[in-house]
């Protein structure tokens, strides 16, 4: 497999298995009590989101003049978890009725916590299945 695919999908997997643990099992209350009637899934919307979002994931956390590192992409990820995230929560909250501070904080803290690890995991998967910088 060309180097770049299998960082993506091993990114891609450490992302969704993250993603789908926390929302479908630890906050899923959290989520629902905050959100009300604004909580809707909808799974096309949903695969759109974590397909671009794990190109964004490489593009900031692992451009190509950083070395091979789990600890650079880990702040690298985090950081544009950071402010990915916080674009999303502070806009929803600057501008929908019913988005509340605390799930605007979980969240944010989420992000940065889900993309920073699926950046260092991600890389840390790849590496196994024999993937070396281009």
């Amino acid at each position: 497999m060309k180097p770049t695919i299998t960082l993506y999908l091993s990114t891609f997997a450490v992302m969704l298995a993250l993603d789908l643990t926390w929302l479908g099992l630890v906050a899923r209350d959290f989520y629902s009590g905050q959100m009300g009637d604004l909580l809707e899934i909808s799974e096309l919307p949903a695969f759109a989101f974590y397909f671009m979002y794990v190109f964004g994931i490489l593009l900031f956390a692992h451009p190509k003049h950083l070395a091979s590192s789990w600890k650079v992409a880990l702040r690298y990820g985090a950081a544009f978890g950071f402010f990915a995230y916080a674009t999303y929560d502070l806009t929803n909250l600057a501008t929908l009725r019913g988005w509340t501070l605390p799930l605007t904080i979980v969240d944010i803290c989420w992000g940065t916590f889900v993309t920073g690890v699926s950046a260092a995991g991600g890389l840390r998967v790849a590496q196994f299945f024999g993937y070396k910088r281009a």
